[in-house]
């Protein structure tokens, strides 16, 4: 069928419609799509708030962005990650809207792969399938990232009380792998759990983060310790990057701020998971953002009071740097493998939560046939409803990006650390067709930026993504050597080079996702 039948069938809304084929899907008139155009395969067994959990947990921005706090002190010292936390906040809050726009007038489990293929209209296949890949890469290298976070904590936690301990790359790699595995196992076998299990994560997130912050806050003062100077966590700007330019810096910086906040679209991937979608994934992405920023600016603001000397934290050998942190808040090893404890527990919840985002996302992709192995990996499991295959290749993909870890540490590095890069090309590919074209090739949702304040918002966002794409790019320090070089253009570049590939070898029968219109017969009634 081509596209233009497809089309004519899909906008048929006609009680006498008999079949229509899409990609790899046929539906008969008594089965229902979603508007995605695909059958109805996975039950909506998530509520609003479960998919807000998700999304909270997923995003988890204070456990992410303490695993990367002595890099980002470099950055402007403890003013400069507060500060450029806040502005990355501000600028993330517009592509949140901006997708919570799109994700309301076309609720898919594609998420950005769909959006993308819609507004690029008579472009829209190559822009989804970039969109799709790119989105799909980051949240591989964003789970790995976390995974390796919790590997380095177990290592902290052992060395806390053997000061005599010299940690090895491979002693991380245990905790990597018994972390990756264990919480795939989570996603793979209790797929009806999950909307329980993330509303018990949301508040092991939150309930941590709240701890940390009260004991960061009280200890210091019932040990007779000084809190940091107003000065040291609000003014005194601390240059250790080799750049001359401090307003570089602060740019170059606010890659940390993005690497927390940076998983906007999260909830989008569960949209064919829960009621009333277009509704119900604007919300969830708003809170998110919300509860993300606020919980991790509290945690910024008391760690840093709690913090007496800065040097042992930037200089401490320890694998998870924070933990120095603690130990100088509460005074004692035993209260800092508390504190740890608590964000390794955190973490490994995150990664939960990743697996279910991670899996689906290549999901989407194998049921348009837009990835190798795709018959295999579009499978839903016939009785845990859900994409069982593609989430477990999830983690087999963390698995070998695991051995590049002890291998080179620089290359895992720039592997992960691409994760920005990624996530953000893959919006820009969904959120600038949308802008050039007017808003003109979807329906508004239940969420919709009105006038000129929607244009307003989605400028700023492409704005700020393709500036921040370049300055990511740069090194992170000067002098530049080959162990301290940032190799994400490359990494970047090197994906997307098989990404091409791939679409040259598919590109006569790929088709991508279709406009469903709102109103079509066959969307089911909870669809929208």
């Amino acid at each position: 069928m081509d596209d233009r039948s497809l089309d004519k069938k899909l906008k048929d809304d006609k009680p006498e419609f008999q079949s229509v084929e899409l990609g790899i899907a046929n539906f008969e008139e008594s089965e229902c799509i979603n508007p995605s155009g695909h059958r109805q395969e996975v039950h909506r067994n998530f509520s609003t708030w479960s998919v807000l959990a998700v999304g909270v947990v997923a995003g988890n921005c204070w456990t992410a962005l303490a695993g990367s706090l002595t890099v980002a002190i470099s950055n402007g010292g403890p003013p400069g990650v507060i500060y450029e936390f806040i502005f990355a906040s501000l600028m993330y809050a517009f592509i949140s809207a901006s997708i919570a726009e799109l994700a309301s007038a076309m609720p898919s489990s594609g998420g950005v792969y769909h959006f993308a293929s819609v507004c690029g209209g008579r472009f829209g296949r190559l822009t989804g399938w970039f969109a799709g890949w790119w989105n799909y890469c980051a949240y591989q290298f964003g789970t790995a990232s976390m995974s390796a976070i919790c590997g380095k904590q177990l290592v902290t936690m052992y060395g806390l009380f053997h000061p005599e301990y010299e940690p090895q790359i491979w002693h991380a790699l245990i905790g990597y792998l018994l972390v990756t595995w264990a919480t795939c196992f989570v996603v793979l076998f209790f797929n009806r759990a999950l909307p329980m299990i993330e509303k018990m994560s949301i508040v092991i997130v939150v309930g941590g983060v709240f701890v940390t912050i009260m004991v960061c806050a009280i200890m210091p003062g019932v040990k007779g310790k000084p809190y940091a100077s107003n000065e040291f966590v609000w003014r005194k700007w601390q240059n250790e990057t080799g750049w001359t330019s401090n307003g570089f810096v602060f740019m170059a910086g606010c890659l940390n701020g993005a690497y927390g906040i940076g998983t906007p679209d999260t909830v989008t991937h569960l949209s064919e998971e829960l009621p009333r979608p277009s509704r119900n994934i604007p919300k969830a992405i708003l809170f998110q953002n919300l509860i993300n920023f606020l919980t991790t600016l509290l945690f910024l603001v008391a760690i840093f009071y709690a913090l007496d000397d800065l040097d042992a934290v930037l200089g401490t050998s320890a694998t998870f740097p924070l933990t120095e942190i603690y130990r100088q808040a509460t005074g004692s090893a035993g209260g800092a493998l508390g504190l740890v404890i608590v964000i390794f527990v955190s973490s490994v919840v995150c990664i939960i939560a990743g697996y279910i985002t991670c899996g689906r996302t290549l999901w989407t992709l194998s049921r348009d046939d837009a990835v190798p192995f795709s018959k295999f990996l579009s499978k839903i499991h016939p009785t845990k409803r859900n994409p069982f295959n593609a989430t477990l290749t999830c983690a087999i993909m963390c698995t070998l990006l695991g051995c590049i870890f002890v291998a080179s540490t620089t290359a895992f590095n720039a592997f992960v650390g691409s994760f920005v890069i990624f996530s953000t090309l893959s919006y820009l590919a969904a959120i600038l067709p949308h802008l050039l074209s007017r808003r003109s090739h979807v329906e508004p949702g239940d969420f919709w930026m009105g006038g000129w304040v929607g244009y307003v918002v989605h400028t700023i966002s492409c704005v700020y993504i393709m500036a921040f794409i370049v300055i990511f790019c740069f090194p992170f320090t000067l002098p530049v050597d080959a162990a301290s070089m940032n190799y994400v253009s490359l990494i970047t570049g090197g994906i997307s080079v098989f990404i091409v590939g791939w679409w040259v070898v598919k590109k006569g029968k790929y088709e991508g996702p279709k406009f469903v219109a709102r109103d079509n017969a066959l969307l089911a009634k909870d669809a929208l």
